[in-house]
């Protein structure tokens, strides 16, 4: 290491000229890196904007993605319910038109409600369940 730093010592023995054109080259270079400081400083700055940019709209994409899923399977869900309801008003209407015959109101009291007409009698029979 000392030798180099020997000839280090030695290599800067030599004296640059001190002219216009040399100060003006000098001058030069030293524009020139600062504008290439400025210009990696001003790239850091650009990357770090993009980059917290990018995050937030991907994290929104997916913030929104779940949201749009959450939605879908809420809608699924009440679509399920909505046709079970549509059946059971079906159900309903139909019972409503039965309930209108009155023949079939008739025969629903009789087994229902053990009413009879005249001179009928009633005999109940026990199911092979209830025992």
């Amino acid at each position: 290491m000392a030798k180099r730093h020997k000839q280090v010592q030695k290599q800067n023995t030599v004296r640059t000229l001190q002219n216009d054109y040399v100060r003006a080259s000098d001058e030069e270079m030293k524009v020139s890196k600062k504008q290439k400081v400025l210009f990696r400083r001003r790239m850091l700055a650009f990357s770090v904007l993009a980059g917290v940019l990018l995050y937030f709209l991907i994290s929104t994409i997916f913030t929104q993605d779940q949201r749009i899923a959450k939605k879908e399977q809420e809608k699924e869900e009440v679509l399920a319910e909505l046709e079970k309801v549509k059946e059971q008003q079906e159900m309903l209407n139909l019972q409503i038109a039965k309930l209108e015959d009155d023949e079939y109101l008739a025969k629903l009291a009789r087994k229902e409600y053990f009413l009879s007409e005249e001179g009928e009698i009633i005999f109940t029979i026990p199911n092979d369940e209830e025992e």
